[in-house]
């Protein structure tokens, strides 16, 4: 089982941090760059749509969908 691996970001002006697995870790930032965005600006995004999800789960499934996608 992969460990986690945390990461600080600042959301809407509060430093915060975020536990991911490796690999989810490596598509986002792989999401970020195919945006052209950062990886602060890509969570920022996924942030604001994810409703009553929590981020970590959010960011998981975005990550699965760009995967899935490709």
């Amino acid at each position: 089982m992969a460990s986690l691996k945390k990461r600080s970001i600042l959301l809407s002006g509060h430093a915060t941090s975020m536990a991911l697995e490796p690999e989810f870790w490596a598509v986002m930032d792989e999401m970020a760059s195919a945006r052209g965005v950062t990886l602060a600006v890509l969570i920022a995004q996924i942030d604001e749509s994810r409703g009553e999800r929590p981020l970590a789960s959010a960011c998981r499934v975005a990550a699965l969908a760009y995967a899935r996608a490709r």
